[in-house]
């Protein structure tokens, strides 16, 4: 089972400062200590059930309950202008670290500056995170890699332009970024700008750049980070493109090269299609790193349907879901991932139930078909 649990963290000093939409956090247990001043405290945790086939010693199936997550959150409100965020995470026996240190600068209703370590701009999957995708949990760092080689956790340290147009149809965003942990995770050995490889190979110390361009052609979301539905809230068409590039930012020991990745996203969300909602998503990447990993380079394709009924059952709602993953890198070892899962949504992202059987192929290895369920609480 997956928990997640927050106060109005991200509903009040948040809310605003990300422009989440409202349905997203339950107000409540905000401190306010004038007009637009305000403090935030709260914290998650996250731990899952799993059974994956021949995963035990003996060759049998595998059964695991884990604590995937747990996270402090911090947030505040100087005035209408001035907003902060500060959260913590200790993942997969990791030693805590923080992920989100940053302040927004709202110049105007339309554009913002942001500053500290957040999540550069990319694609739709890594804006919205584990706790806001369509099936939820985190990335399976197959089509959508941020989180194997996007940082820590997807964040980076930089400032970003932030800003929307026409009544928020149209929203961009565009950074400089440290781009020092790109390949935090991948295990394909990458060596920092400091270290002895890079001097050796005359590297140069670049900044990563970092852009997206969304827009919507039926209703407006507002905001830089996002979501991965709106359960029936809203009637979604939008497409991004994204894009990240930086020079020397594939460092082995023996070779530097540059890294880039570029993406293109669609949402398709519409209500009343028969006894509900249906919801379809679609992306394809490309990454680059000038040949320095091939296996961190290639083309990647991911996509997903889901149904959610009006009817509730219960205390919630049933939404059955399919998803569809690969990554195809140079090293022509593909890897494909199918999921076919339902949420019980009993508040959108708030509270949620979550089934899902999902079957990995990569070539040259066996198959393997796994078990997941998870809940994800938010208070």
């Amino acid at each position: 089972m997956t928990f997640k649990l927050k106060t109005s963290l991200l509903a009040t000093a948040v809310s605003a400062a990300l422009l989440l939409p409202a349905m997203s956090a339950q107000a409540g247990g905000t401190i306010s200590f004038g007009e637009d001043k305000s403090v935030s405290v709260g914290f998650g945790m996250r731990g899952g059930y799993s059974s994956v086939e021949d995963a035990a010693a003996n060759g049998s199936r595998s059964n695991d309950f884990t604590l995937d997550s747990a996270r402090l959150y911090l947030s505040g409100s100087f005035n209408k202008y001035i907003k902060g965020m500060l959260n913590t995470e200790k993942s997969n026996g990791e030693s805590w670290e923080i992920i989100d240190a940053n302040v927004q600068l709202q110049m105007t209703p339309e554009i913002a500056i942001w500053a500290g370590r957040f999540l550069s701009p990319s694609d739709r999957a890594n804006m919205a995170g584990p706790y806001y995708s369509m099936g939820g949990g985190y990335w399976s760092n197959i089509a959508s890699r941020y989180g194997w080689n996007g940082g820590i956790i997807g964040r980076d340290e930089g400032v970003a332009i932030v800003g929307s147009a026409m009544d928020n149809k149209i929203g961009y965003s565009f950074g400089a970024f440290e781009g020092e942990n790109i390949f935090r995770f991948s295990g394909v050995g990458a060596q920092s700008q400091s270290s002895a490889a890079a001097k050796a190979l005359n590297a140069d110390d670049k900044l990563m750049y970092a852009g997206r361009l969304q827009v919507d052609f039926w209703d407006a979301e507002p905001g830089y980070y996002g979501t991965g539905n709106y359960f029936g809230a809203a009637d979604i068409l939008a497409v991004g493109i994204a894009g990240r590039q930086k020079s020397d930012g594939a460092i082995s020991l023996t070779k530097a090269g540059d890294y880039s990745s570029y993406s293109v996203d669609f949402l398709l969300e519409k209500k009343d299609v028969g006894p509900g909602t249906a919801s379809l998503e679609a992306a394809y990447y490309d990454y680059d790193t000038d040949d320095v990993f091939l296996s961190e380079q290639g083309n990647a394709y991911s996509a997903g349907a889901a149904y959610l009924f009006n009817e509730a059952v219960g205390w919630g709602k049933f939404m059955p879901f399919v998803r569809y993953q690969t990554f195809q890198p140079d090293t022509n070892i593909d890897v494909k991932k199918y999921e076919v899962g339902t949420n019980y949504v009993i508040a959108p992202y708030n509270a949620l139930i979550t089934a899902v059987y999902s079957d990995t192929k990569t070539d040259g290895a066996s198959n393997v078909n796994a078990i997941n369920v998870s809940m994800q609480f938010q208070f």
